[in-house]
């Protein structure tokens, strides 16, 4: 092997390592690349779970404009109203006077 040949093979093995570093830690390198992923199944996960909440809002509403033993429902636990022929009963507590 000639000097000048072994000096071509030195640059060229040289230069590929640079080119291999280049890719791995560039900006849009294997790195870059793995944060990337990453954050991509993040964003899918939270996309799935807004989509289920979506999907329960939907069922909710769609019940309150055509369900009405829901709507009764929601209004007796959420706001507390009660039927026409139905009256509320309070017993009343009574406390032992001190002596």
């Amino acid at each position: 092997m000639t000097k000048t040949h072994s000096i071509l093979v030195s640059i060229a093995i040289i230069l590929i390592a640079a080119l291999f570093f280049f890719i791995i830690v560039s900006e849009h390198g294997l790195v870059d690349l793995v944060f990337l992923k990453q954050e991509r199944e993040k964003l899918v996960k939270k996309n799935e779970r807004l989509n289920q909440k979506n999907l329960s809002i939907s069922i909710e509403i769609d019940r309150l404009k055509h369900d009405p033993e829901y709507i009764e429902n929601v209004a007796r636990k959420e706001l507390g109203m009660i039927g026409e022929d139905e009256v509320i009963l309070k017993p009343q507590i009574h406390q032992e006077s001190k002596k």
